[in-house]
């Protein structure tokens, strides 16, 4: 038996100022979701001086964030518990600055028990047939999720595919966590915390009011999430 971790990507872009301008204001305004995430840092498309990656490194920890990694920069500038991790990292997304009303990629679960397909069904839905209570984590990277029961506040669902919720989805929604930009998001009664599709996420400030209580959907056109109520 195994654990499958998902890590939070932070992924830095220039001028620095403004992202780090950026990621407090998210920290300050979501903390209970930042508090004891693992958090890999990646340098690669800035190509920062080592003075600032040490800083970068200080402005994050000073936070108190969890961060396991930094990649993208020479091995001598890090200490050694920030090495960067060995293979390739299984990431639910990348935080990165919000353009305009453009939603951001982020999001990062906690550590969980992976489920693992059926044989002889490598891509068949997880079938949940009960409420999802605060701070369970529902990972299924193979294909939807399908949970009959509502998704209590600080629980989360994280799928490869589609997220079908017949009851209220109060928590956090991850779906197309392998890239899968058809991936979609399904609830009965919305009033979530975080809807996430292929890393680019709302969060509960940006969800329209009007939409609270409602039958949903929430998709992706042209890198922008919508959330759409359906009849």
């Amino acid at each position: 038996m195994g654990r499958s971790y998902l890590a939070f990507v932070l992924a830095p872009e220039l001028p620095f100022v403004d992202w780090l301008v950026e990621l407090d204001r998210r920290v300050e305004n979501s903390l209970s979701f930042f508090a004891n995430r693992p958090l890999v840092l990646d340098l690669t498309s800035v190509a920062p001086t080592k003075a600032e990656t040490v800083e970068i490194i200080a402005f994050i920890e000073e936070r108190h964030l969890r961060l396991i990694a930094v990649e993208g920069v020479p091995l001598d500038w890090l200490p050694e518990r920030l090495a960067p991790l060995p293979g390739k990292v299984q990431t639910a997304g990348v935080f990165q600055p919000p353009e305009g009303e453009k939603p951001v990629r982020s999001a990062p679960p906690p550590v969980a028990w992976e489920q693992e397909p059926s044989i002889g069904s490598p891509c068949a839905a997880l079938l949940v047939n009960e409420p999802v209570r605060s701070g369970q984590s529902i990972i299924y990277p193979h294909g939807d999720v399908i949970i009959v029961g509502s998704v209590a506040s600080g629980a989360e669902i994280i799928a490869g595919g589609s997220i079908h919720v017949y009851g209220c989805l109060r928590g956090r929604a991850f779906a197309g966590t392998n890239g899968n930009t058809n991936a979609r998001i399904f609830c009965s009664k919305f009033d979530a915390e975080m809807m996430v599709i292929d890393g680019l996420y709302k969060t509960a400030d940006d969800f329209d009011l009007a939409l609270r209580g409602t039958s949903v959907q929430a998709r992706l056109d042209r890198n922008v999430m919508n959330i759409e109520q359906m009849s």
